[in-house]
């Protein structure tokens, strides 16, 4: 055989390899789920594809409930609170929002104030490029309640809406259990704070110098709050000073969802 036969074979073999490697992942994955889910694992599959999230997120949410001890509880769960998200995001009604007609006289801070919401939600919610609004157009408002968790064992915070998880974040604690433990309420939010170094001086937004990230907030004990990193490595382990670490991501996310007043729960 000539090189460029010998090329070509490799080329095919090396195709085979990959398609063969694909397969297996795939296989693996369908593994996890028990045959007798495999209908609904299927439908909430279709669900999701078509763009109908909600009786996805219902069909994923039905599988957790009939097939509790699987092994792919966890990933049906992930996919839950990726709905979840998208879902707050957008502009659908769904429970725990209501469809809600401008007055005049309303901002979006009166709006999210009187809905005990965020301005930041409503705007992305329903695509406003910016707050100007006007009278007799109907918009989506969130109204149920969020409270958060932080669980210090874990190194999580969860999401919750009444007694539903609604989304799960990886974190970083203190060190040394120094993060305080007991029930508090968000009382200040700052987008791109200034991080007031613990010997002196003020490091600004931006900086590399700043461990605050993108956001900023504040629980009602002093010095304590949820803040963004520029040290995403440290998510999942002990390593903050006391306060709670997210990714500047995930951090934002958490700030555009939840008002000031929200119920902080930190427990070990």
């Amino acid at each position: 055989m000539n090189k460029k036969t010998i090329i070509a074979i490799a080329a095919i073999v090396a195709l085979l390899a990959v398609v063969l490697a694909i397969r297996s992942l795939r296989g693996s994955r369908e593994r996890l789920v028990p045959l007798a889910a495999m209908p609904l694992f299927e439908q909430a599959g279709r669900f999701e594809s078509s763009g109908n999230l909600v009786s996805a997120k219902q069909t994923y949410q039905k599988l957790v409930n009939e097939f509790p001890n699987s092994r792919a509880v966890a990933a049906w769960q992930n996919r839950i609170e990726a709905i979840n998200v998208q879902l707050i995001f957008s502009p659908a009604i769904t429970p725990g929002s209501i469809e809600y007609e401008i007055k005049p006289g309303d901002s979006l801070e009166k709006i999210s104030r009187d809905h005990k919401t965020t301005a930041e939600l409503v705007a992305k919610a329903n695509g406003l490029a910016n707050e100007i609004i006007y009278p007799g157009r109907k918009i989506k408002v969130w109204t149920a309640p969020f409270s958060i968790v932080v669980d210090k064992s874990q190194n999580t915070l969860i999401l919750k809406t009444g007694e539903e998880v609604f989304k799960t974040y990886i974190v970083a604690t203190g060190t040394n259990n120094s993060t305080p433990t007991g029930t508090f309420s968000i009382i200040e939010k700052i987008i791109n704070p200034p991080w007031y170094k613990p010997g002196g001086g003020m490091v600004p937004a931006g900086s590399p110098e700043n461990i605050l990230g993108t956001r900023w907030l504040g629980i009602d004990k002093p010095g304590y709050g949820i803040h963004g990193t520029t040290d995403p490595s440290s998510l999942g382990k002990q390593a903050t000073a006391g306060c709670v670490r997210m990714s500047n991501q995930d951090v934002e996310q958490l700030f555009a969802i939840v008002p000031k007043g929200t119920e902080v729960t930190i427990v070990n």
